[in-house]
């Protein structure tokens, strides 16, 4: 039986105390974010085939609001509101990851 879903996207609504130095991607609007993913998804009639979830820490909360998509593990940093229709169209419609978002390599301490 193939699997439900040809994409899963996990937006990372991880909180951390005020302050703290990775920020958290909940205090940088990732809700919001995740909210309108499920709902552009729905909008575009994609919701039988992409499922959009909250994710826990994906330890690139410093990064903005942490977006990953699956089965092609792209990683995305600092989505906001105003990237959602565009996050859709490209990578969720035609298939071609957001280059501007996309996250860099960088060494974990």
């Amino acid at each position: 039986m193939p699997p439900p879903y040809e994409r899963h996207v996990f937006v990372c609504t991880n909180r951390r105390p005020e302050g703290h130095q990775k920020g958290c991607c909940a205090s940088k609007g990732s809700e919001e974010v995740r909210d309108l993913l499920k709902a552009e998804v729905g909008r575009r009639g994609l919701s039988g085939r992409v499922r959009v979830n909250a994710a826990g820490c994906l330890d690139a909360c410093e990064r903005g609001v942490s977006v990953v998509v699956y089965p092609e593990a792209v990683w995305y940093g600092g989505v906001t509101s105003a990237d959602v229709a565009e996050l859709v169209d490209e990578h969720l419609v035609k298939g071609r990851p957001l280059e501007r978002l996309l996250m860099k390599p960088y060494q974990r301490k």
